[in-house]
């Protein structure tokens, strides 16, 4: 007889947990480092050619996002629940806004992270079998290896956490230790110049400066997942907070390292001619061969990621039926596997159908701008359950509060006003299918009737 779901622990979580501080770290780490550190510095070198500017840019956007991080450690460590950034909405804002974000989890975001994490895993294990991506029918295969490595994932996480884990463990300690020795390798026996880092460009629009964070946060987005499987962390208090901050530290200092590897060996004003740069910089340490080895590099960063999305962003979903905002079904827990199955397979058929209808840009840009508005709520979350809870103890705090919390929110939204000005049709329609949800949030409620939400506290 397959073992019953284990009873809900003190923090009301009925999922098991499972995974310590280093497989806590390696799920952020690995939901972090995917096709971002190979594909968008070249779009940030068109965007900022000028070498100062550039490593700004990616300076900036790790800055902002290790603030999110010291945010998240505070309410991670006080609200250690599967849905993370849901919980945080939900016990800050409210029911409403918190399935505002779950509504744009399951429309827009979750969706296209998917598509546009798979998209490269696909495009480079058809380059590795000698078909060029770029022409068709290849381009069209594309989507349908995205969409399959997508199910790959999918199934690999709906028998068990553990499983999962153990191929995140892997694969991240593979794309992070393959990162580290291309460093190296660039800096040691690769010819390039200390000069590049000193070349004039045009100047710098604050527009496209603006564009280019967008592109950046993209790169480093992934630091927030881990508080979707906060629910499965154990020693939640201690761990949520360390893994938190250790891996988005990690994470910012191979991706200086990373540009500024391929700053030494190829020059701003080519680089943005060089949309796949690492392969680039490899053929110049190594010859031909190393195209072939970031090749692999890459399908298995992105499979790391891929693995990452799949096993946290589930819990958003699971979360939500299990307060009663979207179909209990979608709450189960699998008798046998223990995980939120039914979660697992909403959000891969949602990924596949993205991945079919769109490419890698719009999935991208859409995940970016439709999911920070919400990144920015959560932290805001500290303000309000601070004042309405000062004598609710806190494991941990939030360092140099209220600065760190105030800078993630006022640059969130400076970001994205940016994009809104330049981007005023996409950024638009996101914004549009947030608020679609409003109307749709009451719909469900007179339809069916939710429970009162459920707090730890």
């Amino acid at each position: 007889m397959p073992p019953l779901p284990a009873p809900a622990d003190r923090w009301g979580e009925r999922l098991v947990r499972r995974l310590g501080l280093w497989s806590a770290v390696a799920v952020l780490v690995g939901s972090t480092i995917g096709s971002g550190i190979f594909r968008t510095p070249a779009r940030i070198a068109a965007y900022v050619p000028a070498p100062i500017p550039m490593f700004g840019v990616w300076v900036l956007g790790g800055l902002l996002a290790l603030c999110g991080a010291l945010t998240y450690a505070e309410l991670a460590a006080q609200y250690p629940r599967s849905g993370g950034v849901y919980v945080y909405i939900r016990e800050g804002f409210g029911r409403l806004p918190a399935f505002l974000f779950g509504w744009t989890e399951l429309l827009l975001i979750r969706a296209s992270a998917l598509g546009a994490i798979a998209t490269p895993f696909a495009e480079y294990l058809l380059r590795s079998l000698g078909y060029d991506p770029k022409i068709e029918p290849n381009a069209t295969y594309v989507h349908y290896v995205a969409a399959g490595a997508i199910v790959l994932t999918a199934s690999l996480n709906y028998v068990g956490v553990r499983w999962s884990s153990l191929v995140l463990n892997l694969t991240t300690g593979a794309k992070y230790g393959a990162l580290v020795v291309l460093v190296l390798l660039a800096f040691v026996v690769g010819r390039g110049e200390f000069a590049h880092f000193s070349q004039a460009a045009g100047i710098v629009q604050p527009a496209s400066f603006g564009l280019a964070l967008v592109s950046v946060l993209w790169a480093y987005d992934g630091w927030g997942d881990l508080s979707f499987v906060g629910g499965e962390v154990r020693d939640p208090e201690r761990n949520l907070p360390r893994a938190l901050v250790l891996g988005t530290l990690s994470v910012i200092a191979i991706y200086l390292l990373a540009n500024a590897a391929y700053l030494y060996l190829i020059p701003i004003a080519q680089m943005r001619h060089s949309p796949l740069v690492a392969a680039d910089a490899a053929q110049l340490i190594v010859g031909q061969v190393g195209v072939g080895l970031v090749a692999v590099l890459v399908m298995v960063a992105t499979f790391s990621t891929l693995v990452g999305s799949i096993l946290t962003s589930p819990r958003i979903f699971f979360a939500m039926a299990d307060d009663g905002l979207l179909f209990r079904q979608v709450a189960r827990v699998h008798p046998r596997f223990q995980t939120p199955s039914v979660s697992i397979v909403v959000a891969a058929a949602l990924g596949v159908v993205w991945v079919l209808l769109l490419n890698f840009d719009q999935l991208a840009d859409q995940f970016v701008v439709a999911i920070f508005p919400f990144y920015a709520l959560a932290a805001a979350a500290v303000f309000t359950l601070r004042r309405r809870q000062p004598a609710q103890p806190r494991p941990v705090k939030v360092l140099a509060y209220p600065v760190v919390p105030l800078l993630f929110i006022l640059a969130t939204f400076l970001i994205l006003g940016n994009a809104l000005r330049a981007h005023p049709g996409s950024t638009g329609l996101a914004f549009g299918g947030i608020l679609l949800g409003v109307p749709v949030y009451f719909a469900w409620l007179r339809w069916r009737p939710a429970p009162p939400p459920t707090s730890i506290h």
